[in-house]
């Protein structure tokens, strides 16, 4: 290689680093925080497109505004604590048998207020609300029906007393419900069957 070659070289590398240090690029359906080492977390987002920041004092962190699927199902992975989901949550109904509900529940970040969560929660919110939040609430609304009301005629009912509930605890938080949809209802004792099968 020649010498002219390895500078032109030394060259891209060093532009590119410093270029990126310069901009933040946002992508459609994301915004990102700025932290300011002289201010804290700033309170305007930057919405999709190229920004400006200052290098080695301002640090960008994006965040999807976009719809967020939380899934409670078997095949969500417990080990990583960060993922959005849970594994099959376990409640007693109104009439005392254990049972396991399965669902999604679709939720969204406010954009306004996504500055507020990463200066007051951080960026494991998941791990510290949203999943003993969701984990609390099916809880308390099993509680209030019987299995045969969760799993037929009332299931219209448990959606929306759940989707009240999460609604009353997120919405000051910054975190929006777009809708709970429960997919299966099942005695606790065939979830822990599976589970060691």
């Amino acid at each position: 290689m020649s010498e002219q070659s390895l500078d032109k070289l030394m060259y891209s590398f060093v532009m590119e680093d410093v270029l990126k240090g310069f901009f933040i690029y946002v992508p459609p359906g994301y915004v990102a925080c700025v932290y300011d080492l002289g201010r804290g977390v700033l309170k305007k987002v930057l919405t999709p497109g190229l920004h400006f920041k200052i290098p080695f004092w301002q640090k960008a962190k994006l965040f999807n505004t976009q719809t967020l699927e939380y899934s409670i199902s078997r095949e969500f992975n417990p080990q990583n604590e960060k993922a959005l989901g849970d594994i099959p949550i376990a409640a007693v109904s109104e009439d005392g048998v254990r049972i396991g509900v399965e669902g999604t529940i679709l939720l969204r970040l406010d954009i306004h207020q996504i500055p507020a969560i990463w200066q007051t929660i951080g960026e494991d919110f998941v791990a510290k609300i949203i999943r003993p939040t969701v984990r609390s609430r099916i809880r308390m609304v099993a509680s209030r029906f019987t299995k045969e009301e969760i799993m037929g005629q009332k299931r219209d009912s448990v959606e929306t007393e759940l989707k009240n509930e999460l609604e009353r605890i997120f919405y000051s938080r910054g975190i929006f419900v777009e809708n709970i949809l429960l997919s299966e209802i099942g005695d606790i004792g065939d979830y822990e069957r599976a589970a060691r099968e």
